[in-house]
């Protein structure tokens, strides 16, 4: 992922992601970062909830800044960008980003997600060899 290009997964706006007078509530922009960082593990070939039954660990979201610089609107096309920015013992940051199919940038967010042993809800070291190539 380094330098490489990011990820993107494509999202459209749908009633159920808006507010009343259907721009995007803000909520809705959480569940498009979580669907594409999902995705991005499906590419890489990782069921999450296979890994979770064979090996106890969870990735879960410890800390998360997010800069809203326009809104997303009803009927809207997005693509959401994935790519690691930091990977640590048991941790990865993660740069993502909401762009309109315009090509403007919508939401731009930083994700540290833990790798949680599920039984103990413990933070733990990531296996070495998960996700070859990302940068440390």
């Amino acid at each position: 992922m380094g330098e490489r290009e990011p990820f993107r997964w494509p999202v459209r706006v749908y009633w159920e992601d808006t507010d009343a007078g259907g721009v995007v509530y803000h909520a809705s922009y959480l569940r498009f970062l979580e669907r594409a960082r999902s995705e991005w593990l499906r590419a890489l070939g990782i069921n999450q909830m296979a890994y979770k039954e064979s090996t106890g660990l969870a990735f879960l979201v410890r800390e998360m800044q997010l800069d809203f610089l326009r809104a997303a609107l009803l009927d809207d096309e997005l693509s959401v960008t994935v790519a690691v920015k930091e990977r640590r013992a048991a941790s990865i940051l993660f740069s993502q980003t909401i762009d309109r199919a315009d090509g403007t940038c919508l939401v731009r967010a930083g994700v540290r997600v833990a790798c949680v042993d599920t039984r103990r809800m413990r933070a733990v070291p990531m296996p070495a060899d998960l996700f070859p190539g990302t940068p440390s």
